[in-house]
């Protein structure tokens, strides 16, 4: 057989070899580390992976891609399962009332946050959404994202624009390198003409907006805001098992800034993830463990809030809870997109181990896409999707925070990014 690419001296090849399914407890400390190591890959697949020399029946080509591991680490392409990378304009202008104290919930009561986002959504064409997201695609992948979930929810009760939000996440999904994942997330907010009454626009998202998302395969997922002033913990459950009735699996945003009880709604529900989590409950936090359901973490948002709470992930792993890690990447709450210093918040702050972040980044991050069949790890017969980083250990990788160790990225089986020639 005749590899296309092969990696070789690989310092730190981090395969998280194991289960097809999220990790858990222990598990997210075992990372399949191999030193020495070396990787072969064939059109989009991984041929072989192991320690020392290949093995006499894979052979080169004449265009066959070498690459020198010596060290380098080299972990399955990061996948960031929390997004809002549709939207148009920006919110900078928020950051004088936040740094004079005000939250998110104050600025959105103001009429800001989420509302001028929907405006400004609303006002862009199809090619500015398209080519703005783009933009900061080619950055996330940069930073060594190989996938990433993207979700409405800036157009509200203007199904238009909530559609255009999941096509351009669709187009980009077929062109661009990055794998992109769309859920539907019409109840992200109830928009200003319904807030004397909520239950007519739920009752438009259920009755009219699913049913086409669904016909339509615009989406895979259905996401809510559950929290307080926004949707309830029985009007989430009334939109999401509406969703499950038309095929879109459950997400939820759960638990961000008071405890709901939405972590507690996700493992009745049967969620994929609840996300946030903030002020989920123990008692929740149980129940998730108990159902398997993954706590999608992102730290960033909490950092950028100031609001001196973050998710207990600690308690989450030693109760059983699957853990995975995300930027929230949007305009209002979480502006970067940067996963390599998510990671580094989750470690520094959260306490999570080196280890225990790079799982969560990687397998457990695809398994809250449904995609641990294909990507997450490094292993024959898995997609070729994987990092090179310029740091001779993963614990290099969290310590010195805050830069881009990305030397190069595999996509597909493609050298799609190398940090002296950017995006190929």
């Amino acid at each position: 057989m005749k590899a296309d690419i092969i990696i070789k001296n690989i310092d730190n090849l981090i395969t998280l070899k194991g289960p097809n399914r999220a990790r858990v407890k222990e598990e997210m400390r075992d990372i399949g580390l191999i030193n020495n190591g070396v990787v072969a890959i064939k059109g989009d697949k991984i041929i072989y992976i192991g320690k020392g020399e290949l093995p006499l029946d894979i052979e080169t080509h004449e265009n066959t891609i070498i690459i020198d591991g010596e060290g380098k680490t080299v972990t399955p392409g990061l996948v960031d399962s929390h997004t809002h990378l549709i939207h148009g304009g920006s919110r900078e202008h928020e950051l004088s009332m936040k740094l004079k104290g005000a939250r998110y919930l104050d600025i959105l009561e103001a009429g800001g946050g989420i509302h001028s986002t929907v405006n400004a959504t609303r006002e862009a064409s199809f090619d500015q959404l398209y080519d703005k997201a783009k933009k900061s695609l080619d950055i996330m992948l940069g930073f060594g994202v190989t996938t990433v979930e993207a979700k409405s929810g800036y157009g509200l009760e203007d199904f238009n624009t909530e559609i255009k939000q999941m096509e351009v996440a669709n187009k980009l999904n077929k062109e661009h390198h990055v794998d992109v994942v769309s859920t539907f997330m019409g109840a992200h907010a109830i928009p200003p003409k319904y807030k004397d009454n909520p239950k007519d626009f739920i009752g438009i998202i259920i009755n009219e907006m699913i049913p086409q998302v669904a016909d339509k395969k615009l989406a895979k997922f259905c996401d809510v805001f559950c929290e307080k002033g926004v949707f309830s913990i029985e009007e989430t459950r009334e939109i999401l098992e509406a969703g499950i009735k038309h095929g879109l699996l459950p997400k939820v945003h759960a638990d961000e800034i008071e405890p709901l009880g939405g972590a507690e709604l996700a493992a009745e529900v049967g969620c994929i993830s609840a996300d946030h989590l903030v002020a989920a409950s123990v008692k929740g936090i149980k129940m998730m463990a108990e159902k398997g359901v993954i706590a999608n973490l992102l730290p960033g948002t909490s950092f950028n809030l100031q609001s001196g709470k973050f998710a207990q992930a600690k308690k989450m792993i030693e109760e059983g809870v699957p853990v995975a890690l995300s930027t929230d990447y949007n305009p209002g709450s979480c502006p970067t997109e940067n996963m390599q210093l998510v990671m580094s918040f989750a470690s520094i702050i959260m306490k999570l181990t080196p280890e225990e972040v790079i799982t969560a980044s990687t397998i457990n991050g695809a398994a809250s896409l449904k995609l641990e069949e294909e990507i997450g790890s490094l292993e024959v017969g898995k997609k070729a999707d994987l990092v090179i980083f310029d740091a001779p250990n993963l614990d290099y990788i969290i310590y010195h925070f805050g830069i881009n160790h990305t030397d190069k990225v595999i996509k597909s089986g493609k050298l799609v990014f190398d940090k002296f020639r950017n995006i190929l």
